[in-house]
């Protein structure tokens, strides 16, 4: 009936703009609950870090071991930091396609027909690209392609190493930064931050890395779900 319908009526603008606003408002709350987990996590890893370091501090034979793992989660740390802040630039552009979208619609009501906006379609293209907000997304674009607003449909998503470009390798003095501000420790010239200066030269002890191991895979499947 629907499609009955589409051929002989034209989309009726109120319905156009109430369907584009329901779409931005989904992909703001999924906004939301990726960011609020994203925190959660950030949490987690801090204190991971915390417990690394006090298990240096009370066993300085395993120094080494905690240092390593510290140096670790503090990676993850930054990773997550990362994600959370392209997120809230997501969620700006979308406020922004949202009130161009609505300018669009009074526009259309006051001179009776709509104009293409190169803006808003740059901020879409930009948006779709997104993993977390592809599905949703694509459908908010062929309903602005519909009203006319954007002209073409947009690109395809990020891939996964382009999202994560510059994140493998985390420069040691950004590290460093999240380790003082975690543990409150001055950097010391020629020590590594969070251990102690005597306790680095202690001799290490056999790693038992597969709990290391198992925490930080938990933690990057919980960074990989909320880009699915």
């Amino acid at each position: 009936m629907e499609s009955i319908r589409a051929v002989f009526f034209k989309p009726d603008p109120k319905a156009q703009m109430q369907k584009c606003n329901q779409l931005i408002r989904a992909n703001t709350r999924k906004l939301d609950r990726d960011m609020q987990n994203l925190k959660a996590l950030e949490s987690k890893t801090k204190q991971y870090i915390l417990q690394a370091n006090k298990r240096a501090q009370r066993n300085p034979s395993q120094a080494k071991q905690a240092q390593n793992e510290t140096r670790t989660f503090a990676r993850e740390m930054i990773r997550i930091r990362k994600q959370n802040n392209r997120l809230a630039t997501s969620k700006a552009q979308l406020h922004s396609v949202q009130m161009q979208v609505n300018e669009a619609f009074s526009v259309r009501k006051i001179e009776g027909s709509i104009r293409a906006s190169t803006g808003i379609m740059k901020d879409v293209n930009s948006l779709v690209r997104l993993p977390e907000l592809t599905g949703t997304m694509r459908e908010l674009s062929q309903e602005l392609m519909k009203a006319g607003i954007i002209e073409e449909m947009v690109g395809d998503s990020l891939p996964d190493e382009e999202l994560l470009e510059g994140e493998d390798e985390e420069a040691e003095t950004e590290v460093d930064k999240v380790l003082g501000e975690v543990l409150k420790t001055p950097e010391v010239p020629g020590t590594k931050i969070g251990i102690e200066p005597d306790a680095q030269e202690a001799a290490p002890v056999d790693e038992d890395l597969e709990e290391q191991e198992a925490t930080l895979a938990q933690m990057r499947g919980r960074l990989e779900a909320l880009k699915s």
